[in-house]
């Protein structure tokens, strides 16, 4: 049996802009490129004990204790000169496996990651809570260490962030910075949480607002003065809203609702779509921002379903966009193709129309976004997907 050059695999990951590393028992390793999963090129197949043992080197004795209990381990592990993974190792079928997501030495701005403009006024609140919500895999680290470093570069401030585990590393500037790693410096995220109310915070990230204890605690320092960063798994503003709130019992929901409608200043939610070459990979982003409409669908149960209209309506004042007018925005840009476009947009049916230059009966909303519809449009609207990445 051949120990596993873990180094050698994650050297080809960042060289290829892998996303993510899996390695699992009776197959190559496998590298995640923009979103596909592609086995390296002339590698062995890996053996139960070379992956069990390449996980055991990976953890210290805590750590092998934590996964000898649960079963898994969520740990950060660097290689110097190369960058941060985040690792997570599980036992699955008996044998263990390993996937390491890639972490940048180099935490990019607004606009090297193509997101709007709106995100900075947004991260110059001085106070509230903005989430950053998606799927796993959507970018939401990667936009909540945008959003931090946006702030240590602008304001002078104490920024205080709860992990699990650190991804980014992030150095003073303007701001001072203090990282807590969950399991580390900290037991878990609510005890972190009250910890850094004690701390003289300014700035509180928080890695993922897990259960109903964190939720609350993080609302009550965004009400008390503090701005207040995190994450959750939702797929759009109207369902984190949902979300939030069918969290706590029912007898609590009607205050909560309020509660939540006064603190809010943005909700983030984002998907990853492939660029018309194939090569990278693009954010379709939706952003809803504090307004006395949007705090009113908040309030009323009834109306919260109306969130997503009051998004599309409030671009121009604003800056608030809707999913599909942010996929209308890229299609018009040449980043995306149609085809990937239609099947990502919440309402497929208009946004075909919208690029076809038809009026609905939402123009107002679509103004900053129509595609013209013209025949040079409509050549530049190729439904090419881009070739397949060849393995390596």
């Amino acid at each position: 049996m051949s120990a596993i050059d873990l180094s050698a695999i994650l050297n080809l990951a960042v060289k290829e802009e892998a996303s993510d590393v899996h390695i699992k028992a009776g197959l190559p390793p496998i590298l995640r490129v923009y979103g596909k999963l592609i086995p390296i090129k002339n590698h062995p197949r890996l053996t139960p004990d070379s992956v069990a043992q390449c996980a055991m080197r990976l953890m210290n004795e805590q750590q092998k204790e934590t996964f000898k209990n649960n079963h898994q381990a969520d740990i950060a592990y660097s290689v110097p000169g190369l960058g941060r993974f985040r690792v997570n190792i599980f036992q699955q079928r008996g044998a263990v496996g390993i996937v390491l997501r890639v972490i940048p030495m180099i935490i990019k701005n607004f606009e090297e990651l193509n997101l709007p403009d709106v995100l900075k006024k947004i991260s110059s609140d001085m106070r509230g809570l903005i989430l950053v919500t998606g799927i796993t895999g959507s970018g939401k680290s990667t936009t909540l260490a945008a959003m931090v470093e946006h702030i240590n570069n602008t304001r002078s401030c104490n920024i205080i962030t709860v992990e699990d585990p650190i991804e980014f590393l992030h150095k003073d500037k303007r701001s001072i910075i203090n990282q807590r790693e969950i399991g580390v410096d900290a037991t878990n995220f609510s005890e972190a949480l009250r910890g850094a109310l004690r701390q003289d915070p300014d700035v509180i990230m928080v890695g993922e607002m897990r259960d109903l204890e964190t939720i609350e605690i993080a609302m009550t320092a965004a009400e008390t003065g503090h701005l207040v960063l995190s994450t959750l798994h939702t797929i759009d503003a109207m369902e984190t809203i949902n979300r939030i709130v069918s969290v706590f019992p029912p007898y609590q929901q009607k205050q909560v609702r309020i509660q939540l409608a006064g603190v809010i200043k943005g909700i983030v939610s984002q998907r990853l779509l492939p660029t018309k070459d194939g090569k990278k990979r693009v954010p379709a982003v939706e952003v809803l921002i504090s307004t006395s409409r949007i705090r009113e669908c908040i309030v009323d149960k009834e109306k919260t379903k109306e969130i997503t209209d009051s998004i599309s309506k409030g671009h121009t004042t604003y800056g608030m966009q809707t999913f599909d007018q942010s996929l209308m925005e890229l299609l018009n840009k040449g980043l995306i193709v149609y085809d990937e476009a239609a099947k990502q947009s919440s309402n497929p049916d208009d946004f075909a129309l919208k690029v076809k230059g038809i009026s609905g009966t939402s123009d107002e909303s679509w103004k900053d976004f129509e595609s013209g519809g013209d025949e040079e449009k409509a050549d530049a609207i190729s439904t090419d997907s881009g070739e397949d990445i060849e393995r390596f």
